[in-house]
């Protein structure tokens, strides 16, 4: 396939992202079954991480998008824009914010802000990634997928200038692609 020879090793294989994500859907379900949580997806890359949690919980849940951006290529500007901003309320509701990676922590930062000022009750984060190595802001991820290190990771929603989003694995893009 043409988007293998990019990929320098493979973080997560398809199954794996399907059993983490069957645990932390059941702890979603056990943590949250006496007050269903609204899951807020930050698209585009959470969708796919989304779609695959959502089968194991366990809950009459609710779900809806927000479309922030921070990123140019492999670096994030700081700059938190928010594109499309939620259509459900979150008033008085657990609120659980469901990522691709979390990096800097700066978008994330905002977003949980943003939450609180609309009135949730409580706000988590729910990530598929998370590379403490680069944050930038203090913010605790609640449910992690797998902890990485620096690389540059794509794949399961995850692009590199929106390339290699549909991979069914998440993989480490090789330096060459995205240095030059």
């Amino acid at each position: 396939m043409w988007e293998e020879k990019d990929i320098d090793h493979i973080i997560a294989s398809s199954d794996e992202i399907t059993e983490r994500a069957r645990q932390i859907g059941a702890q979603i379900t056990e943590d949250y079954k006496d007050h269903p949580p609204v899951l807020v997806a930050l698209l585009r890359g959470s969708v796919p991480f989304l779609a695959e949690l959502i089968r194991h919980i366990d809950l009459d849940i609710q779900y809806d998008f927000m479309d922030v951006s921070s990123y140019v290529g492999t670096h994030s500007t700081g700059d938190i824009r928010i594109l499309k901003d939620l259509e459900t309320s979150v008033v008085d509701k657990d609120v659980l914010i469901i990522e691709d990676i979390v990096d800097t922590g700066r978008t994330l930062s905002t977003v949980k802000k943003t939450m609180t000022h609309k009135g949730a009750k409580s706000v988590k984060i729910v990530s598929l990634l998370d590379k403490p190595s680069g944050r930038t802001v203090d913010i605790d991820v609640d449910y992690v997928g797998f902890t990485i290190g620096p690389e540059f990771a794509v794949g399961f929603g995850m692009d590199f200038d929106q390339k290699y989003r549909c991979l069914p694995y998440i993989g480490v893009l090789k330096k060459e692609c995205y240095s030059k």
